[in-house]
């Protein structure tokens, strides 16, 4: 049986948080949180209406952006934009950070 998970809690600006993934598990943290430096972060936008922004590393390690929607089914979130599409299995919501499962 899937966890149900409030949309609400999703809307917001999420960074990828590489430093803290495990083997199992991808973490993304509130776009407020003191990242230390990167050479480049995945990020995604979740907007209350659909909308999802991904960002993620450009071929010239500038960062692109794509706008597309966002949907969740339960634990799936499934974002799709025409330059990074995916779906990923909600673990945790918390105001601070968001952990999914990895693939």
């Amino acid at each position: 049986m899937s966890v149900r998970f409030n949309k609400d809690e999703l809307v917001g600006r999420w960074v990828h948080s590489h430093e803290e993934d495990t083997a199992d598990l991808v973490v993304y943290r509130n776009a407020d949180y003191p990242f230390p430096p990167s050479r480049g972060r995945r990020a995604i936008t979740l907007e209350k209406e659909g909308v999802a922004i991904a960002e993620y590393p450009g071929p010239d390690d500038r960062q692109a952006r794509s706008t597309g929607t966002w949907t969740l089914h339960g634990d799936i979130l499934i974002i799709s934009t025409p330059g990074w599409s995916h779906a990923f299995k909600l673990v945790e919501i918390s105001p601070d950070f968001v952990t999914f499962h990895k693939e």
